[in-house]
């Protein structure tokens, strides 16, 4: 039930006069523990790449990743995410490299680990797209991305990554029943305490155009991913993803792209009660970045769109922009 009053004896503005008193009755509240720093990798060495579509945002070799993550433990983000720039001789279209316990991935768990130890998570995708020469996220045969096929390479992958080391498995391909396979598989070897994110609620956007970038699979995709990324038009069946996801073993459900799906967001919190993260893509980073760069808005827009984020139910959201709100916030 509301209770409200009507003016003049109810004035709102009475709690906002004053800072210390909008901080006493502030809802929602950002802090560094919401965030969740990607980071790109590349291969060779003391290499620092720019992004051309990305303005600040870099690909580091192996051996240059504690150039950020001194930052981000330093500013006490929970957790990174690693994406790789595969080198386009190493990819093939079953995606086989991402089966391998030398690639870029690998390498950087193994390093994050031994020198960080537990002072920072470490989450991986898992998914074939930065792999494949069609880049796309699963097995492709005759124009079509298999479904089961692709799940035996994920669960393969997903092992493979939790061997290494990596904390969090986050399967964001959006192949059927691949969550509970995982699960199962993860339990059998013992690695029953690795959490599953799943992207469970991923939808076929434009917003992604700068990562394929990033990553390197932007030349190669010729086609959508809209026969298995969600409809963007649709709200209610990303619920139908989620509760198939959360009984086959989620620990943790995502929403990407982020701001245009706000309201998904709320709908999956309010609905199951599960910690639900979203994810500002790049073209959400882009956007942002290009206009504060123009000045056309002000840096504090960034804080503003994140929390939106924790208005609507999110517990952490991945954002390119997490070392420099950690810093800020700090």
């Amino acid at each position: 039930m509301i209770i409200t009053g009507k003016y003049p004896n109810l004035r709102l503005r009475r709690n906002r006069k004053t800072d210390w008193s909008r901080r006493l009755v502030q809802e929602n509240n950002l802090s560094a523990n919401d965030l969740i720093l990607p980071i790109f990798i590349i291969e060779g060495k003391n290499k620092k790449e720019s992004i051309k579509s990305m303005p600040d945002v870099y690909r580091y070799s192996v051996d240059k990743i504690p150039m950020i993550l001194d930052k981000a433990v330093k500013y006490k983000i929970p957790m990174v995410a690693l994406f790789p720039y595969t080198n386009k001789k190493l990819k093939n279209e079953l995606g086989s490299e991402a089966l391998n316990e030398n690639n870029l991935v690998c390498r950087a768990i193994r390093l994050i680990k031994k020198k960080y130890k537990n002072k920072i998570g470490i989450m991986c995708d898992v998914a074939l797209d930065p792999y494949t020469s069609h880049g796309h996220d699963g097995l492709l045969k005759e124009g079509k991305i298999l479904n089961d096929e692709t799940i035996e390479i994920l669960i393969r992958q997903s092992l493979l990554q939790a061997q290494m080391g990596c904390d969090v498995i986050a399967p964001s391909d959006m192949m059927d029943g691949r969550i509970g396979k995982i699960r199962k598989y993860l339990d059998k070897y013992k690695f029953q305490d690795v959490q599953i994110l799943s992207y469970a609620a991923k939808y076929a956007s434009s917003f992604y155009g700068p990562f394929r970038e990033a990553v390197g699979s932007n030349k190669s995709l010729k086609s959508d991913k809209k026969t298995y990324q969600m409809d963007f038009n649709n709200s209610l069946e990303a619920l139908r993803e989620v509760s198939l996801d959360i009984k086959e073993g989620a620990d943790i459900v995502m929403v990407k792209p982020g701001m245009p799906y706000l309201d998904v967001i709320k709908s999956i919190k309010e609905n199951f009660k599960i910690p639900v993260f979203a994810y500002q893509v790049s073209g959400e980073y882009s956007l942002i970045k290009n206009a504060i760069d123009r000045k056309l808005i002000k840096e504090d827009s960034v804080i503003e769109t994140l929390v939106g984020f924790k208005r609507a139910g999110a517990s952490a959201v991945v954002t390119y922009f997490a070392d420099q709100i950690a810093r800020y916030l700090k």
